[in-house]
């Protein structure tokens, strides 16, 4: 998910309508406020702020990502009509990855947003037993080939790499990917591996299970 905060109307429907074309995954915010409440630290691909916003700035809302240790990591591109080179300057020393002055082309900024997008797919990486995994990007590689997951898929095995080698229950499973809590529906878990180790092929078998308690990622 890349997530655009920026007030002004009129260029955040054109930022929206040039990355949905492109096949981005977006939400739009058009306040911080807005922003915190709309903001998923694990499926975040990229945020983009304007600087001059109602409220909390996009200065102040980067000095906040990067000081928690969820959102650190995200990527974050500055988009903003202060464009003078000590602008850039702070915007870039405060953490931002990238910074772009308005007006621009939407070309370059999508260019950008692509570059920003496979910098942070290889700094988060998961390998494990032939298979990786991409945050950033959602997109799993199983013996060098893409593999086509869903949502629910790609969350799954995310958390079982995340803890490869350490069996996890079904019922945290459940918990932590479809906000359940116990019950008959951990048969939903099994279906959704039983689907995984498909769609992983020969990879599938990275996933083990543990009799009577849940499954494993292999390291």
């Amino acid at each position: 998910m890349i997530y655009v905060v920026e007030d002004d109307k009129s260029i955040r429907e054109l930022v929206a309508y040039a990355m949905d074309s492109a096949g981005f995954e977006i939400t739009c915010c058009n306040s911080a406020q807005e922003f915190y409440s709309a903001l998923d630290p694990s499926r975040s691909q990229l945020v983009i702020l304007d600087i001059m916003l109602p409220g909390e700035n996009g200065l102040e809302i980067l000095s906040r990502l990067r000081s928690r240790a969820e959102t650190a990591q995200i990527p974050v591109m500055i988009m903003s009509a202060l464009g003078e080179e000590m602008d850039k300057v702070r915007g870039l020393d405060l953490g931002a990855d990238d910074y772009i002055a308005k007006p621009f082309g939407i070309m370059e900024f999508l260019a950008r947003v692509r570059a920003l997008l496979r910098r942070g797919e290889q700094r988060g990486e998961l390998t494990a037993s032939g298979v990786t995994l991409y945050p950033a990007s959602r997109r799993v590689e199983a013996a060098g080939q893409d593999v086509a997951l869903t949502a629910k898929e790609f969350d799954l095995l995310e958390y079982l790499m995340r803890r490869a080698g350490t069996v996890v229950r079904r019922e945290e499973l459940l918990g932590a990917v479809w906000g359940y809590s116990g019950g008959e529906e951990t048969r939903t878990v099994d279906v959704h591996i039983r689907a995984l180790r498909l769609k992983l092929g020969d990879s599938g078998s990275m996933i083990k299970t543990v009799r009577g308690v849940g499954y494993m990622a292999e390291k």
